[in-house]
């Protein structure tokens, strides 16, 4: 019976003694604030599509010409669809 004893105080000590050691350290591993979300650094740009092939880019990134928008220079040479 003291030996049942005896092993149930060390554990009880043990855990305890875990249990103080991370209260301890609990302090360096905080959660910083949380930062309010920043405004989106590039404006929305229009898409276009190409007359060609059809894929989508942005606007910007056009070869334009005779009234059509192109994703390249070599779909410029090529009949729309």
């Amino acid at each position: 019976m003291m030996r049942i004893l005896f092993w149930i105080a060390l554990i009880i000590l043990v855990v305890m003694a875990v249990r103080a050691k991370l209260k301890g350290t609990g302090a360096r591993f905080q959660v910083p604030p949380r930062q309010p979300p920043q405004e989106p650094v590039a404006q929305i740009e229009t898409m276009t599509q190409c007359a060609h092939c059809g894929l989508h880019f942005p606007a910007s990134e056009a070869v334009q010409a005779d009234g059509h928008d192109y994703c390249s220079p070599g779909h410029v040479r090529l009949p729309p669809r």
